[in-house]
């Protein structure tokens, strides 16, 4: 009985993963950036969202954006080297969780997809860290709107609907493992009982 529950649980845990958000870290030389994009990691197509860069030098220092000269495009994937950006929001000092004065944009995505959003900075007069290049990938859900149905996203593919559901066969095929494991246990302990 032991094995079955095992089993049961083994099964359930491996069906039931969910994607994890969290915020994007990169490092170039002595400097960290981590990303964060309001609302939780998560932005829709057509409506604002807030992107913000924890920038820190090495030791945990914050480079706040009065002493970096950053710039922000956003570049919808795949792109080509040379093309221009799609967008480039101006940077602004906020306040997001522990961090004063870090560079934010607010960005409106055009269409669902995967985004690149590249930070390029170097230090502005008294500052020091090495200049980096940081290049993130962001995906972007189909917005709220209406006409959000049935859009062709900005990688070609076609978004049918807000929410992207599972093929049945992705439903059914865990389903009928569990099943079958729970058949062939239950045989063999008919089996060693006899």
């Amino acid at each position: 009985m032991k094995y079955l529950l095992f089993l049961s649980c083994l099964v359930i845990s491996i069906t039931n993963l969910q994607p994890v958000s969290a915020h994007k870290v990169e490092v170039s030389g002595d400097v960290g950036g981590t990303l964060h994009i309001e609302p939780n990691d998560n932005p829709r197509a057509g409506e604002p969202s807030q992107a913000w860069f924890a920038l820190t030098r090495r030791g945990g220092r914050v480079i706040p954006l009065s002493q970096c000269n950053c710039e922000l495009a956003v570049y919808a994937q795949p792109y080509a080297a040379g093309e221009p950006p799609l967008l480039e929001p101006q940077l602004e000092p906020v306040s997001a969780e522990r961090y004063k004065g870090i560079p934010g944009a607010e960005v409106v995505f055009p269409k669902p997809g995967i985004y690149e959003l590249q930070l390029n900075g170097r230090p502005a007069s008294g500052a020091r860290f090495k200049p980096f290049n940081f290049k993130f990938e962001v995906t972007v859900a189909g917005g709220s709107t209406q006409n959000s149905r049935n859009l062709r996203d900005v990688n070609g593919d076609l978004v049918e609907g807000e929410s992207q559901k599972l093929p049945t066969w992705a439903i059914a095929l865990p389903i009928l493992g569990f099943i079958g494991i729970l058949v062939v246990v239950l045989q063999n302990m008919r089996r060693s009982g006899e």
